[in-house]
């Protein structure tokens, strides 16, 4: 039996190639309906499925264009999924603590209780000149940009930020991301804003402007040096006095989410 890759023909490798990609696609969906695991695991799977059967079945010209698309979709695999190689490298021994979290779904909590919490908290941040950048996560899902930081998953109390915010300790420099009542990470690193301002903004606040820029989320930041308070939203910094903060983070967090 003679297949169109063993013709030496440039019309016939483009066809085998489409051909490969078409299955490829179509087995990837169907391993990633069946185990249902990350992409990555999906893509390594499809991968040796299907060069072990081109080399079972000995179709040679077949394995090389499996193998070379094979090789771009484990890198893209691979660079897609940097921070979870990361975090493996820094601890291979690490157990997964098997918590879902559920982003966007919000959970029933005291708000009011919260943002008195957070007003508290941001109030000793300034009167104390502590440096802080606390990220409140709305309806654009973080769970990509936090991986870079550390996970925590803790509730969230004026003692607990406190703490992660004083110079010294190690989750000190980056953001702290929250969802609802829950400080999901800490540590966490944001790409900066590159958009020129007539005011020279230091790194926390260009990282405040960066996240503002590409998510719906209402960024705090106080000032070291200063113990200036200002907000991060939709790419603009706006400062407020600790006596006006509770009513303005009140109303960014309402204006467009999904409060009730």
């Amino acid at each position: 039996m003679e297949f169109i890759w063993h013709t030496p023909s440039i019309g016939n490798w483009i066809i085998t190639l489409v051909l490969i990609v078409i299955v490829y696609a179509l087995l990837f969906l169907v391993i990633y309906k069946v185990v249902k695991r990350k992409t990555g695991f999906v893509i390594w799977a499809t991968s040796f499925v299907l060069i072990l059967a081109s080399y079972i079945l000995c179709l040679d010209g077949f394995m090389v264009l499996v193998s070379m698309l094979s090789a771009v979709a484990l890198t893209l695999s691979l660079f897609s999924n940097l921070g979870d190689l990361r975090s493996f490298l820094a601890n291979p021994f690490r157990r997964a603590s098997g918590k879902n979290v559920n982003f966007g779904i919000e959970k029933i909590y005291d708000r009011k209780a919260l943002y008195k919490n957070i007003e508290a908290t941001v109030t000793m941040l300034s009167k104390n000149r502590i440096g802080a950048l606390i990220t409140f996560e709305k309806n654009t899902s973080l769970k990509d940009i936090i991986k870079n930081g550390v996970m925590l998953y803790a509730p969230v109390t004026p003692e607990l930020l406190m703490t992660i915010f004083y110079p010294g300790t190690r989750l000190h420099d980056g953001a702290v991301v929250i969802h609802g009542n829950e400080i999901l990470a800490a540590s966490v690193f944001f790409t900066p804003t590159t958009k020129p301002f007539a005011y020279k903004y230091g790194s926390r606040h260009r990282a405040a402007i960066g996240i503002s820029e590409v998510t719906d989320a209402v960024t705090v930041v106080v000032s070291e040096e200063t113990g200036r308070i200002s907000f991060a939203v939709n790419g603009e910094l706006e400062t407020v006095s600790p006596e006006a903060f509770l009513r303005a983070f009140e109303t960014y967090m309402a204006d467009g989410g999904n409060e009730e």
